[in-house]
């Protein structure tokens, strides 16, 4: 696997690429890679002739100094597990290399990008934005992977790729879980034992919401699992919510859309934890 630093070099290496003919998929990562990452990466393995993943840990999506600073950063077992699975380069960019001037562009997504995470996280959503877009323009990619655990975050960069036209196909992929249902994410690892043992049931109580749609109203179920995850004194809710799968946007009804998914942030301990499931 080759591994390249610089964007001028990784274009030109591309360019060599495209000329043979050969279909690029890409797998945009922030490291820490885990069992989910390998799946994109397997995936994108399958369905073209080249396969492309970076590392790069976005500082301008976080607004949590310390989470930035915390986020882990394994690049020896990372450039590992990707040399395992075949992907044929990583690109590895420092900071100053993708924001060698302050970044000011600023995208509008409507409501989108205002709820759950936007609501708690203003400004991350603009900050994955511009990274991503710029990642395309850099790669070039003709598929690029998205895991479904970050739901929101897919449905702004499927949004954005096609407000701007862009030339690449977004390929979503099921959220990959542990046996005990808990998806697979980099920030686990900073959950101590007893924080581990407890996870799951955030997996667990979204199931049960699902379950109880139709049966009960949109907010008793949405109270019911707050409630139900709040019991334990390592978890706080940040939010749950049902919503349009496709606006994003609170419903009311399980009748409102034909497609409802169910988005959560939980703290557990000192570690925000995301999930979702699809309700219909």
């Amino acid at each position: 696997m080759r591994v390249i630093k610089s964007i001028s070099d990784v274009k030109e290496f591309i360019k060599g690429i495209k000329a043979t003919g050969k279909s690029i998929g890409f797998v945009p990562t922030m490291g820490a890679l885990h069992a989910g990452h390998i799946a994109l990466v397997n995936r994108a393995t399958s369905e073209n002739d080249f396969v492309v993943a970076s590392i790069f840990v976005n500082p301008i999506q976080f607004n949590n100094k310390e989470d930035l600073e915390k986020y882990p950063r394994p690049i020896s077992e990372d450039i590992h597990k990707l040399e395992e699975v075949a992907c044929d380069l990583l690109f590895f960019p420092g900071v100053n290399e993708m924001y060698p001037e302050p970044v000011v562009d600023k995208y509008d997504f409507g409501q989108m990008d205002k709820v759950m995470e936007g609501k708690f996280r203003p400004g991350h959503f603009n900050g994955v934005a511009v990274v991503v877009r710029k990642l395309f323009e850099i790669i070039t990619p003709d598929r690029a992977y998205f895991g479904m655990k970050d739901f929101q975050q897919l449905r702004i960069i499927q949004t954005l790729t096609s407000n701007l036209n862009l030339p690449v196909d977004i390929v979503p992929y099921p959220t990959v879980r542990e046996k005990d249902g808990l998806a697979m994410s980099s920030r686990n690892v900073r959950l101590n034992e007893k924080e581990r043992m407890i996870a799951p049931v955030i997996y667990k109580v979204l199931c049960g919401i699902r379950e109880k749609a139709g049966k009960v109203t949109v907010k008793e179920a949405e109270e019911w699992a707050v409630s139900r995850l709040n019991k334990y004194d390592e978890i706080n809710v940040e939010y749950i919510s049902v919503v349009d799968a496709v606006t994003l946007l609170p419903v009311t009804n399980w009748s409102d859309a034909e497609s409802l998914v169910c988005c959560a942030a939980v703290m557990v301990g000192k570690i925000r934890l995301i999930d979702n499931v699809l309700i219909f």
